[in-house]
């Protein structure tokens, strides 16, 4: 089949502006992804909060049940026994100023990095290489820790950062498009109890504004944020 008959074939069960149900919207994204390769899919999640108020950002981070579906390459700023931790833990790279001068010069090849405490002081001059990219260390996440063995474990076991973009959306990964529906769905519904726990006491109105399930390629479906917490009694 021609890609863009199997595109159009594939959106042809998508009705552009409905709400579903999260269960129905994790069975859509698998049926209207159309690549031919394993699909990421995310949740977008719009918020009512205003993010230029210090007292309105949300971030966090949870584990994924079912994880994300993809290998997570964990790198550790670390030494002496701290960095035999992080060896021993699985953690793909581990060094202190040697790896600091790595990533200035341009290296990036990981997906999230761990730093202990001692280690701020070189990992801070980063912060214009690791700060777009989302990968700077940091205490309220846990990957600014002398809990090395356990920020390791937790991000290779599918461990999610969120935090609100300058839009008001976060943006998270639950998965793949190959995963089971209810595999999607339960990831998707930690993410969001996650979205709502760090609710902001200062955010007014409606909090969860839409919530939208889409893969890689695939069209956004919208989710009636009302069925999830149904479906969680």
């Amino acid at each position: 089949m021609q890609p863009g008959r199997r595109r159009k074939d594939a959106l042809a069960k998508w009705e552009r502006g409905k709400k579903y149900t999260l269960l129905e919207a994790c069975t859509l994204v698998k049926q209207t992804s159309f690549a031919k390769f394993d699909e990421t899919v995310d949740i977008a999640v719009r918020l009512g909060v205003n993010p230029k108020h210090a007292d309105q950002m949300v971030r966090g981070a949870v584990i994924l049940p079912n994880g994300t579906g993809r290998v997570n390459r964990v790198l550790v700023f670390a030494k002496g026994e701290k960095a035999k931790e992080a060896e021993a833990a699985g953690a793909d790279f581990v060094g202190s100023d040697d790896m600091v001068k790595k990533v200035q010069e341009g290296w990036l090849d990981f997906d999230t990095v761990v730093a202990t405490p001692d280690m701020m002081g070189q990992v801070g001059r980063l912060g214009r290489v690791l700060g777009p990219r989302g990968l700077m260390p940091n205490p309220k996440v846990g990957t600014v820790t002398f809990e090395v063995e356990k920020a390791v474990k937790d991000a290779k076991a599918g461990k999610v950062e969120f935090r609100v973009e300058r839009a008001g959306i976060v943006h998270a990964p639950v998965g793949k498009k190959s995963f089971d529906t209810d595999k999607l769905a339960e990831n998707a519904r930690v993410i969001v109890e996650a979205l709502m726990k760090a609710k902001p006491a200062s955010a007014k109105g409606t909090y969860m504004k839409s919530i939208t399930l889409s893969s890689t390629m695939g069209p956004g479906i919208r989710i009636d944020a009302q069925s999830i917490e149904t479906e969680e009694e």
